[in-house]
């Protein structure tokens, strides 16, 4: 599992405001990514709100609104399934390089959630959910988080 050596992230978010951002595609597991995203939020102190997108492709967009309008950082949760056509490739690659130009543009950090799979289980493995593995949810808010506060602090 790609998750094995992975740092403890614990960082105090008081006064942060972060938004989820998270598709609306494939319920279970994203009940899962939304989970563990709201209980390492809420363990940090952070401020959040969510905001619900169709699709994964829609994530760069409505996070970088979200960064220029007041948040913090972003937790940006989606998932694509590798399926028998070129899709997967076309939105994978536009939704981790859009996430990644919204970050730089911004110059806020967006705690990257979105599964890129070969198939369902894969995701169910990553999702937080009970017998899974890891928990990327917990992971992306954990990473926005710290990197907040490592911007704020050079910026200070």
């Amino acid at each position: 599992m790609s998750g094995h050596g992975a740092p403890t992230i614990s960082s105090d978010g008081t006064g942060l405001k972060v938004t989820i951002v998270a598709s609306l595609w494939h319920t279970e597991i994203m009940n899962g990514l939304l989970a563990g995203a709201r209980r390492a939020l809420s363990a940090a102190n952070a401020e959040f709100t969510e905001i619900h997108v169709a699709g994964s492709f829609e994530l760069p967009v409505v996070s970088q609104t979200a960064l220029q309008n007041g948040a913090d950082a972003v937790v940006a949760l989606g998932v694509i399934i590798r399926g028998g056509t070129p899709h997967f490739e076309y939105v994978s690659a536009a939704a981790t390089d859009g996430l990644t130009q919204a970050a730089l543009a911004t110059g806020k950090p967006i705690g990257f959630g979105l599964l890129t799979v070969d198939d369902e289980q894969q995701a169910l493995d990553r999702a937080g959910l009970p017998g899974s593995k890891e928990d990327k949810g917990v992971e992306a808010a954990e990473a926005a988080i710290a990197t907040a506060l490592v911007l704020k602090q050079i910026r200070n």
